[in-house]
């Protein structure tokens, strides 16, 4: 009878241990408590040295508006070696200042600017040449960067130009368990400087955080939780193992008394 007591008792122990409270696991826990709206200007990009633009400009009159496309380029064949015949626009290199070389305009500033501002601008300037125009531009480059307890870390590239941190966190397919979901790391580069924000995911209120939306070259580190970094000399599923053995045993000491 004691024997089945101590049996129980591990059981109890071991189901009590494999169980984690769900605050240290569930994101947005707050939600229904969030007042505020989400600010979608905030996801508002400024364009930044280094940003690779492409800019189409287009109208009624074609021909009036050739003068301010570069040519189209023949792109790289993935296999190497060679052009595999397909057309690609050139794109603008932002440079260190600022700036671009835009055709006909010469230099333009265009650092600082949301991509709708440079909208603006550049058919402000080309009207003076040609009537109605409509420019599209679009940031080929941007990235950010997801590392740490993730399933797949990496950098990933958005072609919409627009990405949350949880949508960020879903292209490295999402944290795994061991991931620490209440202090997760994001680090930019503004002005020069290295900016950085601990995030709580488990909190809704990082929805109206700036870092919400993130920028070029965000980098979203995944820090591991405390039974991680105290298991990472050994087998992750070390503990599991030894509960499994500790409890086969007790039943053979019971079976074979």
């Amino acid at each position: 009878m004691k024997n089945k007591f101590i049996i129980l008792l591990m059981l109890s122990l071991l189901l009590t241990t494999s169980c984690v409270s769900r605050k240290k696991i569930a994101y947005f826990q707050d939600l229904p408590e969030l007042q505020t709206e989400v600010d979608l200007a905030k996801s508002n990009l400024e364009i930044q040295p280094n940003d690779l633009l492409t800019i189409t400009v287009s109208a009624a009159n074609i021909e009036a508006v050739q003068p301010f496309n570069l040519p189209l380029t023949s792109a790289p064949s993935l296999a190497g070696g060679g052009v595999n015949g397909r057309m690609e626009l050139q794109s603008y290199l932002v440079d260190s200042d600022g700036n671009i070389e835009f055709p006909v305009l010469g230099t333009v500033r265009v650092a600082g600017l949301t991509r709708q501002e440079l909208v603006e601008k550049l058919k402000k300037e080309i009207s003076v040449y040609v009537q109605n125009p409509i420019v599209n531009i679009k940031i080929v480059n941007f990235q950010v960067t997801v590392l740490g307890e993730v399933v797949r870390p990496g950098t990933f590239t958005v072609p919409d130009e627009r990405i949350s941190l949880p949508k960020a966190l879903g292209l490295a397919g999402d944290l795994s368990i061991y991931g620490q979901r209440d202090n997760v790391l994001v680090m930019r580069e503004t002005g020069g400087k290295t900016e950085y924000k601990y995030i709580d995911l488990t909190s809704s209120d990082f929805i109206n955080s700036p870092y919400y939306y993130l920028q070029q070259n965000d980098v979203i580190y995944v820090e591991p939780n405390k039974a991680q970094r105290q298991g990472a000399s050994y087998n992750r599923n070390a503990s599991v193992y030894i509960s499994i053995a500790s409890v086969l045993i007790s039943l053979i000491v019971v079976i074979f008394r």
